[in-house]
């Protein structure tokens, strides 16, 4: 059977993330109401726009369920996903969830025009050595606490962290034809109790 996998389809780019595990072998449900969240075995936050994900959060209260989900299941966070899943944001109008932590900044390498492509480092993927990452209006993650361990940086700083089931990036696998961090998310929800 496979793995059933929600992400949540308020706003953003749910629909790639939802393509790449399908191409994998995972069921991928979008999730618009937090009631279809009982059936997943793992979550992915994905990228958009997170002032708008956090209204329309708030909207449909999705707060405590994402957070009780969290407690038990692997979360993948990505660009905006890893500002909503982090402890400390500095914006007010973004409610942070505190599923990891972390401090992020929001749009801290630009404006849409400032986006930019680059192969990074990436051993923790195994072959190849390296990953194409898409950073988009990208947040940086600009403090880690003692639990977070650092998987992938970019000019000497955090761009993918995991910290026990919760894993952010601050750019967009679902972009690439490049499926290794899905499927390390993957391998954390299985690999769970």
């Amino acid at each position: 059977m496979a793995t059933r996998i929600g992400i949540l389809a308020l706003q953003g780019d749910f629909a790639r993330h939802a393509a790449v595990l399908r191409r994998l072998g995972a069921e991928a449900v979008e999730i618009r109401d937090s009631g279809q969240l009982d059936d997943c075995r793992g979550l992915i936050l994905p990228g958009g726009e997170s002032t708008t994900l956090a209204k329309l959060m708030n909207r449909y209260r999705f707060y405590e369920p994402l957070r009780e989900f969290a407690r038990r299941r692997p979360v993948m966070g990505t660009c905006a996903g890893a500002i909503l899943a982090a402890g400390r944001i500095d914006d007010p109008r973004v409610e942070p969830l505190a599923l990891i932590d972390i401090a992020v900044r929001r749009n801290a390498y630009g404006r849409q025009v400032d986006s930019f492509i680059t192969e990074v480092a990436a051993p923790c993927l195994g072959e190849p050595p390296a990953f194409r990452a898409i950073f988009i209006r990208a947040p940086k993650i600009v403090a880690c606490g003692p639990q977070t361990e650092t998987l992938i940086t970019f000019e000497d700083e955090p761009i993918m962290v995991r910290q026990g089931p919760v894993l952010v990036l601050t750019f967009h696998p679902e972009l690439t034809s490049d499926s290794r961090i899905h499927r390390l998310f993957l391998n954390m929800v299985e690999n769970q109790a």
